[in-house]
């Protein structure tokens, strides 16, 4: 619709946007809700039933499906007490209400529905014509909620494993289809083919004649290949994926995937060559899967959204998005950690982020799934882990147990950051008969694992006021590398003009383009590679550098042709970047004579050996 916002408000962490539809979707602004603690969930619907003084019935965990059942009450509750809001914002009387002047001052300038509001009363006013005007153009932000595919642990009930649809990330998608809303589920973390295949179930994720669906897919992806295999893949249940979202691999917060160094602005190229055939492939699959199961087929082919998130900064970023590469909207992420009108975070954490530089901005192994995980230095749940540690009791107890995915030591799955986990994979250590210096570099890997799961919600709780007794204070926190250039707390409309070009919210003048920084993100990620491979150098690992190398080679060959030709955008900043992606360029070529270095290394090992 027009008067759509041309950014969103992604997900981040587990709590930090959990209330955030509650604050800014009434006035346009499409955010995200993780899926993952339910615990906190139900914690925060008793809170606002209080704060709005609604009737408020428990959801305990003694209750059969207890945990899809909270997903589902919280998001009707959210979706209620949003719709009147935004009626009280559409009923508005005369044209000084001030949330109508706050949603309409936030549109970007280029907006119609903004241009045509400041016309109507610019000239004279008509209560009834300016009521008519606003229920006919305004629109609600999107109440959308993200679930990480992966994060799907079994569940059990009197020592008996459940059935498979009382998984996590099951019972979270019959939270979520089960509700109100009218809106999205942002898949995650992966493909989980049981979970895509369980959606079938729901006829919200169906169209009518006019391709409208009550719920609709988003994927995130990281490269166009998997938006691909996963949009055929879910097609051919007669499920439509209505936006892919591309996020940068490693320049972005949360975890980070970083996806063979595929670059992001080679992978908006290709997403940009090949839409129309993605679209139209995925539509024949499409109908004809609606046709075998007796369905709807809508009377024209379906279109598809695609937007871009990680690690832009500028105004002038967020305009080359959206023109360049046709986008049709922009994830403004960490930066909002430090708007209080559109995120909860306590004021301690949020000082932190404040006075952080990109040192103290890190890609970490602190997640027990794994995966890197981008982490603020010295947040207070690192320093209650490494408390832990230095008394000789590695490991949480795990109060909420949602990662508990590992199998490794155990027959039952538990969660790597676990106290039991940590415990017996120390003693397997302990049996090895390493080096000083060898067992302290795996028992460091052991302990680095915190639990991320009570963490990453733990800041919300401090921020409203409900008790973290039973879980502690420590804060977990997994801010972009970006949020380094970011140094106060701000206003929604100081962000959100941010955005727009409207103000600047960015005092420092050393940031580097979004794309230079994410390069140089993956050439220091492919030096890490190189440095833990040294002493187990093999043909797999050999092959994937390369083919890493090689991908951020043809990322600088791309930006360098992108920058070169381009005319009227980045003026003041193009010789920077390009000198930059020069210097980036050489530093890759000495990673490179590393890896033939490994390579030659290797191969007079193997030489020697024969000899022997």
């Amino acid at each position: 619709m027009s008067n759509k916002h041309t950014f969103h408000i992604p997900v981040m962490g587990i709590g930090f946007t959990i209330d955030s539809p509650l604050k800014v979707s009434h006035l346009g602004i499409d955010s995200v809700i993780s899926m993952v603690d339910d615990i906190l969930v139900e914690k925060m619907r008793k809170m606002y039933s209080q704060k709005f003084e609604i009737p408020y019935q428990e959801i305990s965990d003694k209750i059969d499906d207890f945990r899809a059942k909270r997903f589902t009450a919280y998001l009707n509750m959210m979706n209620e007490q949003i719709e009147k809001k935004f009626e009280n914002l559409k009923s508005a009387a005369h044209e000084k209400s001030s949330e109508l002047k706050e949603y309409i001052s936030l549109l970007p300038d280029s907006s119609s529905i903004k241009k045509e509001f400041n016309e109507l009363t610019s000239k004279y006013f008509n209560v009834n014509e300016i009521k008519d005007w606003i229920k006919d153009n305004l629109s609600m932000g999107s109440i959308d909620v993200n679930i990480m595919t992966k994060v799907d642990k079994d569940n059990y009930r009197d020592g008996k494993q459940l059935p498979v649809e009382y998984n996590d990330a099951h019972a979270a998608l019959r939270g979520f289809a089960d509700s109100d809303l009218n809106s999205s589920v942002v898949l995650s973390a992966g493909m989980n083919p049981r979970l895509y295949n369980y959606m079938e179930q729901f006829k919200d994720f169906y169209p009518n004649e006019d391709g409208e669906m009550k719920k609709r897919i988003v994927l995130k992806v990281s490269d166009y290949r998997s938006a691909l295999i996963q949009g055929k893949y879910l097609a051919k249940k007669g499920l439509w994926v209505s936006e892919y979202r591309i996020e940068s691999g490693l320049n972005c917060g949360g975890h980070a995937f970083a996806s063979d160094g595929n670059l992001l602005g080679p992978v908006l190229e290709e997403f940009k060559t090949y839409r129309d055939r993605l679209t139209e492939g995925v539509n024949e699959i499409y109908i004809r899967a609606l046709k075998n199961k007796g369905l709807t087929v809508p009377k024209e082919h379906l279109s598809l959204k695609v937007t871009a998130q990680g690690g832009v900064g500028t105004a002038e970023e967020h305009q080359f998005l959206l023109d360049e590469y046709g986008v049709d909207s922009v994830g403004w992420g960490s930066p909002f950690l430090l708007v209080p009108e559109a995120t909860s975070v306590d004021d301690a954490t949020r000082q932190q982020l404040m006075d952080a530089k990109e040192e103290d901005l890190y890609l970490s192994g602190i997640s027990p799934l794994g995966v890197p995980f981008n982490n603020l230095r010295g947040n207070t749940k690192d320093i209650e882990k490494e408390k832990w540690i230095s008394e000789g009791k590695p490991g949480s107890y795990c109060p909420k147990q949602f990662v508990k995915l590992n199998t490794e030591l155990t027959e039952k799955a538990i969660c790597t950051a676990s106290y039991q986990f940590q415990r017996l994979k120390i003693k397997a250590l302990d049996a090895q008969g390493l080096s000083p210096e060898d067992y302290k570099k795996e028992y460091d890997k052991i302990t680095e694992k915190s639990c991320v799961c009570v963490g990453l919600g733990t800041s919300t709780m401090i921020a409203h006021g409900i008790d973290t007794e039973g879980i502690g204070d420590g804060v977990s926190v997994c801010p972009g590398p970006n949020l380094a250039y970011y140094s106060k707390e701000m206003t929604l409309k100081e962000m959100v003009g941010h955005i727009y070009g409207r103000n600047n919210v960015m005092y420092r003048k050393d940031r580097p383009n979004m794309f230079v920084k994410e390069l140089n993100i993956y050439i220091d990620y492919l030096k890490t590679k190189l440095e833990e491979t040294t002493d187990s150098f093999n043909k797999k690992q050999e092959k994937y550098l390369y083919k890493f190398a090689d991908n951020l080679r043809d990322g600088i060959n791309y930006y360098q042709e992108v920058f070169g030709r381009l005319k009227g955008k980045f003026e003041d900043k193009k010789q920077v970047v390009l000198n930059d992606l020069e210097t980036s360029r050489e530093n890759l070529q000495s990673l490179y004579e590393e890896i033939q270095s490994l390579y030659n290394n290797k191969e007079e090992e193997l030489v020697l050996e024969s000899v022997k």
